[in-house]
């Protein structure tokens, strides 16, 4: 997995494309305030240790939340980071599962639209901790 987070002052989006099929029909975009945003790419390799995977994925962002003081995190797939993409299935059982655990440690979480191109608006200061990579 490969995980960007940027903390944002402000993070909209507007679904552009749909991308997979069986996507359902969304057409509302959504607009947050101080929150963390995932840009999250789940690999192939990922599959075989979900598990683990998906943990180090809640730790990291809750991590990051806290250290930008914000209880406000964003899922959001963001399959550019690697050529080696995991099956959409899996990414999107893995955002549900993820966002439940944040929510049940007390984070408003939410979700970017699964299976779409996005227009993007955020804002981001620049300061150390609003921008970091992970790998694992």
């Amino acid at each position: 997995m490969k995980l960007l987070m940027i903390f944002c002052e402000k993070f909209a989006y507007q679904p552009r494309m749909k991308t997979l099929e069986d996507a359902p029909e969304i057409t509302e975009g959504n607009e947050f305030d101080s929150a963390m945003v995932g840009f999250i790419h789940l690999e192939q390799k990922d599959e075989d240790n979900a598990g683990y995977v998906e943990t180090k994925l809640v730790k990291n962002l809750k991590w990051a939340a806290r250290k930008n003081e914000t209880n406000t995190i964003i899922l959001h797939s963001f399959a550019h980071l690697s050529e080696s993409k995991a099956a959409p299935d899996l990414t999107a059982k893995m955002f549900d599962s993820a966002e439940k655990r944040l929510a049940e440690s007390g984070y408003e979480v939410s979700q970017t639209p699964f299976g779409y191109f996005l227009d993007l608006d955020l804002q981001a200061p620049g300061h150390p901790l609003a921008r970091l990579f992970k790998e694992f």
